[in-house]
């Protein structure tokens, strides 16, 4: 009888976790297809896509995710004026996923509030 508890509670964990929002904002559009094919894979059903700055903040706003997958660069507002943006309004959770390497980089994005860095290529 506890071990058909304990497989209950963990098949509610992970339909809790599977069923949260994720938003992903970033300008390469092959990239975010990846990104969105991956987490579908892996179960998750909830996931919004912004390729700018600008629609990721309202996106943010709009839809009020569990966490945000941010890069740094893109055309119109860059990923550091995102990240202080969403900041302002809610304290989601951040993660940059960018090909700026350089630990100032590093360093400005956790100063403004993101949770984690990501380099690109990833594996």
């Amino acid at each position: 009888m506890r071990v058909k508890y304990l497989f209950t509670l963990t098949k509610i964990y992970m339909y809790n976790i599977l069923d949260r929002k994720i938003l992903l904002i970033d300008d390469e559009i092959e990239l975010l297809k990846l990104m969105e094919t991956v987490l579908k894979k892996e179960g998750f059903r909830r996931i919004s896509k912004a390729t700018n700055g600008t629609d990721g903040i309202k996106a943010c706003k709009m839809e009020n995710p569990d966490i945000v997958v941010l890069d740094v660069m893109m055309p119109d507002i860059d990923g550091f004026d995102v990240c202080k943006h969403i900041r302002e309004f809610s304290f989601v959770p951040v993660i940059f996923l960018s090909a700026k390497s350089d630990d100032v980089d590093k360093i400005l994005a956790l100063g403004l509030g993101a949770d984690d860095y990501v380099t690109k290529p990833f594996s």
